[in-house]
């Protein structure tokens, strides 16, 4: 019988009270009843919307039925026609703005919950699924270089595999994963889920070489000629951080939520016995109001700090970070300045964070963005007693890349100009995800990269 609940399943999860002391992945999944119960909810539409907000076209309804019929394997294999990393986007993706926000359940009530369904699968498969994976097609002869581990990367070389071609993947960091490992924390996206789906590449057939910086080790003009790839996806990212230009920004207890998280994440500062050092903050603020900001707060939290604050300089309503990340964060503890922005860092004698000197803001008329401008209240200055700030504002690409390969068209601000397929200005070499967009969203990295598998696969095949 179909259910016809007006309400989801909810997702369980630790008591915001536990979870805020440990690193444990906070939300801990459908149980299959839970699954197969929110999957009936599905009206399995005829021109099924829902799809065309998917950035990967993943055909929903059909997983979603498979689901209802309890074919949770065969719910996994219509997913991973589509998506390279149905375990990673079930946890991160912002279903709510793409997906979900196209149910025809949603018109009243609420809509399917997509994600946490495609999450559900993906776990399922991980525990009972088939652990052996072979290259299931002949390899075609032509030769592929991907740059950049993180979720475009993967996505490019996954699709790029699975249609003959030797791929090789290319990882500046230690690690592979990207963003999915050193930036998102290990309690929204545990790391050893990002480790299985990259064992099934390689399982598949991607090669995987880490250590490898692109434009410093070797250049893109050296995949070309002296190692003989046809074509070149770069899929670096957009890793270089940005800060305000306020004075006290070199001061010790600053960090970029970049490296912040970086520590946190890849380099495990979080645990007892990590020889990698992070400041042991008391009162932390992180300037920003993005996914990455509740990221760093989340784990400042965690590592032991008695209050963590977000500043940001917009209203509650501007906030850009997901919903549920904001709910997880409140939930926490985390306390929200909102139309507060920074001025200065203050220094003690020592050269440490000492505090931060900020004014209050107003919201004027929209910006080119759409979004309220925000102006500095008169004599509205005050300093906030901190001991550590944390710059989450935003990144670029980093320019390394552009730097050293000759023709390659960048915009102003750093990112690579592409076409819609991922074409740059150099023959054979296309680019997409953060490297293009600047920071943006794991799925709509994945998507790029989808775009330019299929459209590297034209290029070669069409080659005189």
């Amino acid at each position: 019988m179909p259910n016809m609940s007006l309400t989801r399943q909810p997702m369980p999860t630790q008591e915001p009270q536990v979870r805020r002391h440990n690193f444990d992945e906070v939300a801990t999944g459908y149980t299959k009843e839970q699954a197969v119960d929110e999957a009936k909810r599905c009206l399995h539409c005829k021109n099924a919307p829902c799809v065309g907000g998917c950035p990967v076209q993943i055909d929903i309804p059909a997983f979603i039925a498979c689901v209802a019929a309890e074919d949770f394997e065969g719910a996994y294999q219509v997913i991973s026609r589509s998506s390279s990393l149905p375990a990673v986007c079930g946890r991160v993706c912002p279903q709510e703005t793409q997906c979900e926000q196209r149910c025809v359940r949603g018109i009243k009530g609420e809509p399917v919950a997509i994600g946490r369904l495609e999450r559900f699968v993906a776990d399922w498969h991980n525990a009972h699924g088939q652990a052996d994976i072979t290259p299931t097609t002949a390899q075609n002869g032509h030769r592929v270089a991907v740059i950049g581990s993180g979720p475009s990367g993967l996505t490019c070389a996954g699709d790029l595999v699975k249609k003959g071609y030797d791929v090789t993947l290319y990882e500046a960091l230690h690690t592979a994963g990207g963003v999915l490992v050193y930036g998102i924390p290990e309690f929204r996206l545990p790391k050893k889920i990002v480790q299985q789906e990259i064992d099934s590449l390689v399982a598949m057939g991607v090669h995987l070489e880490t250590n490898m910086v692109i434009g410093k080790v070797l250049s893109v003009d050296e995949l070309f000629d002296e190692y003989g790839f046809e074509a070149v996806y770069i899929a670096s990212g957009a890793g270089l951080p940005r800060f305000m230009g306020i004075p006290g920004e070199n001061l010790k207890g600053v960090y970029s939520a970049n490296e912040f998280l970086t520590r946190v994440n890849l380099m495990k500062a979080y645990r007892d016995a990590s020889a990698t050092p992070i400041l042991q903050a008391k009162r932390v603020a992180v300037v920003g109001g993005g996914n990455v900001a509740m990221d760093a707060a989340r784990c400042a939290l965690r590592l032991g700090a008695e209050e963590v604050s977000i500043v940001y300089r917009r209203s509650a309503q501007e906030l850009p970070a997901r919903a549920e990340e904001v709910q997880h964060a409140q939930e926490e503890g985390v306390v929200f300045r909102f139309l507060t922005n920074p001025t200065e860092i203050v220094a003690d004698d020592n050269r440490y964070v000492a505090g931060m000197r900020c004014v209050e803001m107003m919201l004027g008329e929209p910006d080119d963005s759409g979004r309220r401008r925000p102006v500095v209240k008169p004599d509205s200055d005050f300093v906030l007693d901190v001991d550590c700030v944390i710059m989450a504002i935003g990144t670029s690409p980093n320019p390394l890349i552009k730097s050293t390969t000759h023709g390659l068209e960048t915009h102003s601000w750093g990112g690579i100009v592409a076409d819609e397929d991922g074409l740059t200005s150099r023959k054979g070499v296309y680019a997409g995800g953060d490297a293009v967009t600047g920071a943006a969203t794991v799925i709509l990295a994945m998507g790029a990269g989808k775009k330019a598998a299929y459209a590297i696969d034209e290029y070669i095949r069409n080659k005189q």
